[in-house]
């Protein structure tokens, strides 16, 4: 029966939004309480769960969007992102830019969490489609994808660092291992599996970058680059300052400064500063524009809540245990079994993080056994964790709305995407196993 209502509940949800043409945002609203009911749950618990979900989303994610947003909105209102853009594309116009941008997202997403990774690169990401005149679906694809490798495979990500500690692996050898299999990953989920979007038609994403007017002065590219990059660093500098030394008992400060929320306040205010300066706009009228900016944030950050609200109510009812207990007895490599049980609790939960960690403690007997190397066990729960995102998952709403797409084109672009490159890595870590 948990499957069952779990299913339908899905089909309802997809049916209000892509047929009725509800609102995403009450449609997971309702979906959650109707799924909370039919699964057992008292209206209580119900009503409490959809609560936590929400709140838990928000805090978050509420920041840090809002931030990026406002950093996204000074780098193209400064023409900072015209300069990167131009810079980067040179005199190439058709599709072959998306191997540049993948690069880009690729060094980015290895020292950034998801979601700030994510805002550093929609700049840069809307105004390459505008530029080129490609579909913004396609462009997201072939950056997004090196975003979703880094996350599900490489430390220092939580995830393949929480996991190789629970498994005993060497985090040294899971990061090469991790490199091995994210290079045919992006490759083939990100600038190759993008052609096939071409077709897609162009949308208007959700931040408001398209509106701005050039200024007459344009920014220099590394004026523009390390302001746009400005949260990237910081929080990659502290990274490895942690790495190497005791930061908090040398300068306790940097840690507040290693946090991504002052990282990115840290980086709207000095882009205001110096890219202001440089284009002839104070930092008052720039200012004056963030109302703007973090104006179609409020919907994103409301139907990513619902979509967190649905998820929740999923992991409160137990019906992701559920689920992973019917996989445990599953006859099988014990790569194809971590990867199966991160992949069912991706898909129940939503969120890649929760399903990766949590499966790393159901797959704990595997990693004592001996048969496979823990570091290649790492790698199978990571890539499991990828598979198959959908409308209870707060990263394919992120997605959806960021880009302005419809349901049917984000599981068309970003599921699928999602899919290849968990599908890919199981399949490199079954071809390690034969040599590691």
């Amino acid at each position: 029966m948990p499957l069952l209502i779990t299913f339908l509940a899905v089909v309802a949800l997809l049916a209000l939004i892509v047929f009725l043409k509800w609102h995403p945002f009450i449609a997971l609203v309702l979906v959650a309480i109707g799924a909370g009911l039919g699964l057992g749950m008292t209206a209580e618990a119900t009503i409490a769960s959809v609560t936590s979900g929400v709140g838990g989303t928000l805090g978050d994610l509420a920041l840090i969007l809002g931030l990026g947003a406002a950093l996204g909105g000074v780098v193209a209102e400064t023409g900072a992102a015209q300069v990167i853009t131009d810079k980067l594309l040179g005199r190439h116009r058709g599709s072959s830019v998306v191997w540049g941008l993948c690069l880009v997202g690729f060094l980015i997403g290895i020292p950034l969490f998801y979601s700030v990774a994510f805002v550093m690169m929609a700049p840069i990401i809307f105004a390459t489609a505008k530029k080129t005149g490609l579909p913004l679906a396609m462009v997201a694809v072939a950056s997004v994808a090196s975003l979703s490798v880094t996350h599900g495979f490489l430390p220092p990500h939580p995830a393949p660092v929480l996991i190789a500690g629970t498994f005993g692996a060497d985090l040294g050898k899971t990061l090469l291992y991790g490199l091995m299999l994210a290079v045919p990953s992006v490759v083939i989920a990100g600038p190759l599996f993008a052609q096939t979007l071409r077709g897609m038609p162009q949308t208007t994403g959700a931040a408001v970058l398209d509106e701005a007017e050039t200024p007459t002065h344009l920014p220099s590219f590394t004026s523009s680059v390390l302001c746009a990059l400005l949260p990237v660093l910081l929080l990659a500098g502290i990274a490895v300052l942690r790495s190497v030394s005791d930061v908090a008992a040398i300068v306790p400060w940097l840690l507040l400064v290693g946090d991504a929320t002052v990282a990115l306040l840290l980086g709207v205010i000095v882009a205001m500063v110096v890219l202001g300066r440089q284009t002839g706009q104070s930092v008052g009228h720039l200012m004056g524009r963030v109302g703007t900016q973090l104006a179609p944030m409020a919907a994103v950050l409301l139907i990513i809540a619902g979509g967190g609200a649905f998820k929740q109510v999923l992991v409160d009812s137990g019906t992701s245990t559920y689920i992973v207990t019917t996989l445990e007895g599953f006859n099988a490599h014990p790569l194809v079994i971590a990867w199966l049980i991160a992949a069912a609790l991706r898909i129940t939960l939503g969120s890649a993080t929760v399903a990766a960690i949590t499966a790393a403690g159901i797959v704990l007997p595997l990693a004592s056994g001996g048969t496979v190397a823990p570091e290649l066990l790492v790698l199978a729960v990571g890539a499991g964790s990828l598979t198959c995102s959908h409308v209870n998952d707060t990263g394919f709403w992120l997605f959806k709305e960021y880009f302005g797409l419809t349901v049917t084109q984000t599981l068309r672009s970003w599921t699928v995407m999602e899919t290849v490159v968990s599908v890919i890595g199981l399949v490199g870590c079954l071809g390690l196993s034969l040599v590691v």
